[in-house]
């Protein structure tokens, strides 16, 4: 099967330079059909198998030719490109087959026939008269018919171009055996071919010959303004000799002609005597779409400021609560104002205290309502006292703890997120009680 494979890959990469880039000259193969006369070598290949090359070739071990069986053929050969062809060959011979399995020799000789499908390599194409060539391919013989077995011929070759139609091929293959029955032999032949196909012709493009260009017409005045189309600058266009046939110019393109227009260089209206509409604040809008004219503003609020309903400073677009008066730091919205020191927990849990509730209820939870739907951030922070990672467990459970409460009394869940930083953002150093209690803390951020 491996051989078989080899087989069907060349005879594949072969197949594959069909589809290949043509040169300028074409030199493929046209049908050729060749007959062939050589000798079929049993004897050679065993004697190589059982010894080495090197023996057989220092004493001459190779078979006579009366121990070599003649043959007679013909073969079909075909061009894929310039340097590949193809060829189905048949040969006859009458030998004594030398099985290589338990099968017995018959002791006489009997008609063999062989046929195989191979493709030629050649290092030059038709064009030259001597062109060496490798072959490979698939084949299958039958003795005695009915015993079929299969090979694949592989081998060198030479090419002789004698005529333009007329060729002589000599080729020597080794056959190497497929089948268990099969056996190894060497080939030999030489033949000579002729083309059966005539080569497709090119037809040369007819040259297309330009008919001679019409007369030029008399000279006309297309627009009728009394100006000949040589002369006219704008042949299409009524316009006067003052500007070589053209109309008067509108340099801006606003309908108000240059020697008209107190702007030439800026597009205006005719109200304004060719200039544009004013503005006199200058933002962009002019004056009579401007309902704020003398104070800068923005196209979407007509030419005025954008507008701070609650007076804070912070302008309804970047202002999280437009409605109530804020701070800048907290986006527009009121502080969430209370002390950090009185939301506390018992001793190394997440459990509020009654002094923590009561923070909470006084003061957080009135601040977080101010703010309306606004998203915020719960941090839980703990002094650096025992292990990190159990500090950071710690202060995300104190938030969400206090989340809770706040949920229970009102908060929408979706509106509070918890993060729990541990020791890593304290407020003050950690050295001292008072330090420690200090980042010990819960704090409320509003969320941009």
């Amino acid at each position: 099967m491996r051989k078989l494979s080899l087989s069907a890959l060349l005879l594949a990469a072969a197949l594959g330079a069909f589809s290949q880039d043509k040169q300028v000259e074409d030199y493929t193969k046209p049908g050729t059909l060749a007959v062939h006369f050589g000798y079929l070598d049993f004897t050679t290949p065993q004697i190589i198998r059982s010894s080495s090359v090197g023996t057989t070739l220092s004493n001459k071990r190779w078979a006579k030719l009366n121990q070599q069986t003649p043959l007679m053929g013909i073969s079909y050969i075909k061009g894929l490109s310039n340097h590949f062809d193809y060829a189905f060959t048949y040969l006859l011979s009458s030998v004594d087959y030398p099985f290589r399995d338990a099968t017995p020799r018959y002791r006489t000789d009997y008609l063999l026939h062989e046929a195989d499908l191979s493709v030629r390599m050649k290092l030059l194409s038709d064009k030259y008269f001597l062109s060496p060539y490798l072959s490979a391919g698939i084949g299958a013989s039958a003795y005695r018919i009915g015993r079929f077995d299969a090979f694949m011929p592989v081998g060198v070759g030479l090419q002789l171009k004698l005529a333009p139609t007329t060729f002589m091929f000599s080729n020597f293959q080794y056959r190497v055996p497929i089948t268990e029955r099969a056996n190894y032999h060497f080939m030999s032949n030489i033949g000579f071919g002729f083309t059966v196909q005539k080569k497709k012709e090119v037809p040369k493009p007819v040259p297309v010959v330009a008919p001679p260009p019409p007369p030029p017409p008399p000279p006309a005045d297309t627009d009728g303004d009394g100006i000949v189309d040589p002369n006219d600058k704008c042949p299409t266009v009524k316009g006067v000799a003052k500007y070589q046939g053209c109309p008067v110019p509108d340099t801006d393109k606003d309908g108000v002609n240059d020697e008209e227009d107190k702007c030439p260089g800026t597009p205006g209206l005719a109200r304004y005597q060719g200039c544009p509409i004013p503005d006199k604040d200058g933002d962009g809008i002019n004056d009579e779409e401007d309902k704020c004219a003398d104070v800068p503003g923005l196209a979407r609020y007509q030419g005025c400021p954008i507008p701070d309903r609650d007076g804070d400073g912070v302008n309804d677009e970047e202002d999280k609560c437009p409605d109530v008066a804020g701070i800048v730091a907290n986006y527009g919205c009121p502080e969430i104002k209370f002390k950090p020191e009185n939301i506390t927990f018992n001793t190394g849990s997440a459990v509020l205290t009654a002094k923590g509730i009561k923070e909470l209820k006084d003061n957080v939870l009135p601040a977080i309502k101010q703010v309306g739907s606004n998203k915020i951030l719960i941090e839980g922070h703990t002094d650096n006292t025992g292990n990190a990672k159990m500090n950071q467990t710690l202060s995300k459970r104190r938030a969400e703890a206090v989340k809770a409460w706040l949920v229970k009394n009102g908060i929408a869940a979706d509106q509070l997120s918890t993060e729990g930083f541990g020791s890593s953002v304290p407020l003050t150093d950690n050295k001292t009680a008072a330090g420690r209690a200090k980042n010990r803390r819960v704090d409320f951020k509003l969320i941009k």
